[in-house]
């Protein structure tokens, strides 16, 4: 498997890529869902990152009661959710990712944030903790597609914005159903294990490099940007 190079463009994720936040995620959605009087276990939903809100809520929904909520009443149980996590403590910077985006900069590679949430809260953090990384021009977020990951949609989207083929781009995730909306947009995709996701789920999801940690990758791309694996 090839690293692409010269690689123009990285699509990165945000929640659990850039900042520590999916274990905030994972808390609101186990309150609002267990406050709905549906039972649920916090780990569930590490399973269902990347997805939009509504698409979580009608999974969900789908499954306990047999059928979706209207679109209103999705946004207002998204709402509740969005609520919950703005109550918590701020998420901390994955280690590594700051260094992982400046070496792909200094790389003169582009990067295109992608991610399923809609989260203004962590949005607007993007440009304090990533200054001058993602142009307000090259970010997709949830409210930006009709269909969210798994769907290669959001990521076919990024490539739009970078303005380049999938064979010129990476995708970085911490999640498998990211991973698989990355490989179905064509892309090389590179997964890290920032969570509790076994890596036997990264490599059925068909990831193309694993890394155990951020700093991890972040320390093997100047090798990766310049060397064919």
């Amino acid at each position: 498997m090839r690293f692409p190079h010269p690689l123009k463009a990285a699509l990165i994720d945000m929640d659990g890529v850039l900042f520590d936040s999916m274990k905030l995620h994972t808390l609101a959605w186990q309150r609002m869902v267990a406050g709905q009087g549906i039972p649920c276990t916090r780990e569930e939903f590490y399973r269902y990152e990347g997805m939009t809100g509504p698409a979580t809520i009608e999974l969900i929904w789908k499954r306990e009661r047999g059928e979706a909520p209207s679109a209103e009443e999705a946004d207002r149980l998204y709402r509740i959710k969005a609520g919950y996590f703005k109550e918590m403590a701020e998420p901390e910077v994955i280690p590594g990712a700051q260094a992982m985006t400046a070496a792909l900069r200094g790389a003169g590679v582009r990067c295109v944030l992608v991610t399923g949430s809609a989260q203004g809260s962590l949005l607007r953090r993007i440009d304090e903790d990533y200054e001058g990384v993602f142009a307000p021009s090259d970010r997709v977020t949830a409210l930006d597609v009709t269909h969210g990951k798994p769907d290669p949609e959001p990521y076919l989207r990024g490539l739009e914005k970078a303005g380049v083929s999938a064979a010129e781009a990476i995708v970085v995730e911490n999640a498998p159903l990211g991973v698989v909306a990355a490989k179905a947009a064509g892309c090389f995709t590179v997964a890290v294990m920032t969570g509790p996701i076994p890596r036997a789920d990264f490599e059925e999801a068909g990831a193309d490099l694993i890394f155990e940690s951020m700093t991890g990758f972040a320390e093997a791309l100047p090798g990766l940007l310049n060397l064919d694996l």
